[in-house]
């Protein structure tokens, strides 16, 4: 191996040769998370570990992910022909596989900094291994670790003749660990840095874009254009939907936005096009949930009911689909650009990116952003921006368009006014978002690879360093990053208003920390911005059936000291700055009512609130009841989709998956009803309705007592679900 030569293999031994042969036989290799792993070449080194125990391998990552098999049987028979159909074409990682089956090979660790939740609760190996630090410290860490080998996932396109790559879907912590691997190398260490092209992998813009020469060695051929992984999305529940109504009602017009994956970050999204869509409705609803009531000076204050007419910014570690959703309905349309006169002129109103005004020379010059005597880093500036129009060049201390020529010298009034001729109509290099990670289902991929090169340029990517935080650009990413709503989830909340997102009480790691802290940090500095956490109120069924408002709990993401504002499906507390008397209070009227009581005893008994103090009636009806009584009509009206923006899912996988999960739900927390229906189950002919559903289960025809039985079990789930 040449290092830093950029060769082009198609043959991913040969590359792993290369790496032993240079590296050595103890690796320890390094690739992000999520869907920026390079496939082929982690199975192929993993491959050689296992055939080689000479080879010591460590691999550092985050969220293996893995195609749905299921635990129990019936799990496996639901998720086996939808897993062929889903991720047809789509590579295991093999390591991972191994592992669940208790055939990793003693010379190969895995370290995990983020996983997908509950995922490894149940694994010593793997909560000893787990690597706890914020997303903005991963690159440093892992390179402390001992990390001698990178690869990650590329994309590859054509910028100005010259071929380009772009690490696309995960600069978050790549471009940073290719830096302090290279200094590694400057340093006498052998390291060496793998890049895999994948042509089905949107080619994105901004930091993204990198060389050739950062790579040892490129891996690129038809072997390794397989199919990305595209998981499937979440159901959306009406009490979902009911905290996305409350966090729609705290966003900004012309405000920026951070929101994550799953099913809550489609209910935000889904509010927000409700508001912006259907406003009418959208307030029609929001007042029967009473928001505006009893939350109507917070939302005058920091959020609004209107509209989104001047559109959002977003700033996000995680590029989710939804953003492409509020992109498509207008909402996702605030441009911010890298110049910081730029953005106090158009943050004041004095400039609007789609009509440049024709003093905007003069404004620069009022703000000495540009030299009175235009020189050629001006003229670059004014180009890059759109102040001047396209075409035009330097020379001499003259702008030249074609046969004109126009002087330089802004000291002299004509010359300031004949520039004006030469303006452009709107500024160019405007980003309406800036990620750092994405995954997502198939038509995300879809809709950003068909998309033109100039509309992709809109959807920046970077690293965590610049996406996470205000470091090392503090005033610039300020002023983009106005009025901004950085929204998260958490597990649970104390009634003093910590919040722990990551891990249980006993120490096993749920997930992990991810970039919550510093999206925490960041909306604490920004003096416009709030943090907003979202807490499902309850866990469990029946018996089962948990708060998660508690008075106090064993481990802590977000301290109390950073509170700020924390959302359930039954309302929002606003309690940054408060006294604790305050917040206990707030917090019990966004618990579920069924622990409202329990809750003011323990806070009373450990002397948090008055003893006088009792719950306003008004927030004494905060059941699933109520929500599905307002919310539920509406449903059937067509608004709150199970699927608001679609789904992989057929129609049948819905109604079938839908009903296993509640029976699995039923199990735990009504464990006697599950007894007794199935029971009566057994009693019962299988009805026609349900026989489409057990073939997809291969149970039409049971084989034997035990087949028999699980029959009955689908039968009974989809009765309880009234589907037959």
């Amino acid at each position: 191996m040449t290092p830093n030569e950029g060769a082009i293999y198609d043959d991913v031994r040969k590359c792993v040769d290369e790496i032993i042969n240079y590296v050595g036989k103890d690796i320890t290799f390094a690739m992000t998370l999520a869907l920026g792993k390079p496939a082929r070449l982690i199975n192929e080194l993993y491959r050689r570990a296992k055939e080689d125990p000479e080879i010591k391998l460590k691999i550092v990552t985050a969220l293996s992910l893995e195609k749905p098999r299921g635990q129990s049987e019936i799990e496996r028979r639901f998720l086996k022909p939808l897993s062929e159909r889903i991720f047809a074409g789509v590579p295991d990682f093999d390591y991972i596989i191994d592992y669940r089956e208790g055939e990793l090979p003693s010379n190969v660790e895995i370290y995990e900094f983020f996983c997908k939740a509950g995922a490894n609760l149940h694994s010593a190996e793997l909560q000893q291994n787990h690597l706890a630090s914020n997303y903005t410290h991963i690159p440093r860490d892992a390179s402390e670790f001992g990390v001698n080998v990178v690869g990650i996932l590329l994309a590859s396109g054509e910028i100005n003749g010259k071929k380009m790559y772009s690490t696309a879907c995960n600069p978050d912590v790549t471009l940073e660990a290719m830096e302090l691997t290279m200094k590694k190398r400057m340093s006498g260490e052998k390291v060496a840095i793998i890049g895999e092209v994948n042509k089905n992998m949107p080619f994105m813009y901004g930091d993204a874009v990198v060389g050739p020469e950062k790579f040892d060695i490129i891996l690129e051929g038809p072997y390794f254009d397989y199919a990305l992984f595209a998981p499937p999305k979440d159901a959306v529940a009406l009490s979902d939907y009911a905290i996305g109504l409350n966090v729609s009602t705290l966003v900004k017009d012309g405000g920026t936005i951070q929101v994550g994956i799953g099913a809550l970050g489609d209910s935000i999204v889904s509010g927000l096009i409700m508001r912006n869509e259907h406003n009418d409705v959208y307030r029609e609803i929001i007042n029967k949930l009473e928001i505006p009531r009893r939350y109507g000076k917070l939302i005058d204050r920091i959020g609004g009911l209107e509209p989104l007419q001047k559109g959002l910014y977003g700033s996000s570690e995680m590029f989710i689909d939804a953003f492409i959703q509020m992109y498509k309905n207008g909402i996702l349309k605030r441009r911010v650009f890298e110049s910081i006169p730029l953005m106090k002129l158009i943050n004041a109103e004095e400039l609007d990116p789609d009509n440049i005004r024709e003093d905007i020379i003069d404004k620069l010059l009022e703000m000495e952003a540009i030299k009175p005597q235009i020189n050629q880093k001006d003229f670059n500036f004014l180009t890059y921006f759109g102040i001047l129009k396209p075409g035009l060049r330097f020379e001499d201390g003259f702008i030249i368009d074609g046969e004109e020529r126009y002087s330089a010298d802004m000291n002299d009034d004509r010359a300031r006014r004949e520039i004006r001729k030469i303006l452009g109509k709107r500024l160019l290099n405007g980003q309406i978002l800036l990620g750092a990670f994405f995954i997502g289902p198939k038509f995300f991929y879809d809709a950003l690879n068909t998309m033109s090169e100039e509309e992709r340029k809109l959807f920046g990517m970077s690293g965590v360093d610049k996406v996470n935080q205000l470091y090392g650009g503090e005033e610039l990413r300020a002023l983009q990053r106005k009025d901004a709503r950085f929204i998260n989830t958490g597990m649970v909340a104390t009634l003093l208003g910590a919040v722990a997102s990551d891990q249980l009480e006993d120490g096993r790691v749920v997930s992990g920390i991810g970039g919550q802290y510093n999206f925490v940090a960041m909306g604490h500095a920004l003096p416009d911005a709030r943090v907003i956490i979202m807490i499902k109120s309850t866990k469990g069924t029946g018996r089962k059936l948990k708060s998660n408002i508690v008075l106090k709990y064993g481990h802590c993401s977000v301290p109390k000291h950073l509170r700020d504002i924390i959302v359930t499906e039954y309302g929002i507390a606003d309690i940054r700055g408060k006294p604790h008397k305050e917040v206990v209070m707030e917090m019990i009227k966004i618990a579920d009512s069924r622990f409202q009581d329990r809750l003011l005893e323990q806070a009373k008994k450990a002397k948090l609130i008055p003893k006088n103090y009792d719950i306003p009636p008004e927030y004494r009806n905060n059941t699933p009841e109520k929500i599905a009584s307002i919310l539920g009509p509406y449903q059937k009206q067509g608004y709150f989709k199970p699927y608001p923006f679609g789904t992989d899912l057929t129609e049948d996988e819905i109604i079938l998956g839908g009903s296993l999960k509640a029976l699995k739900a039923l199990s735990t927390g009504y464990p006697l009803k599950m007894t007794s229906g199935l029971f009566l189950e057994l009693l019962r002919p299988v009805p026609r309705s349900a026989v489409k559903y057990l073939e997809m289960m291969q149970l039409d025809s049971p084989k034997g007592l035990k087949e028999r039985f699980m029959r009955k079990m689908v039968v009974f789930a989809l009765r309880n679900n009234k589907w037959i």
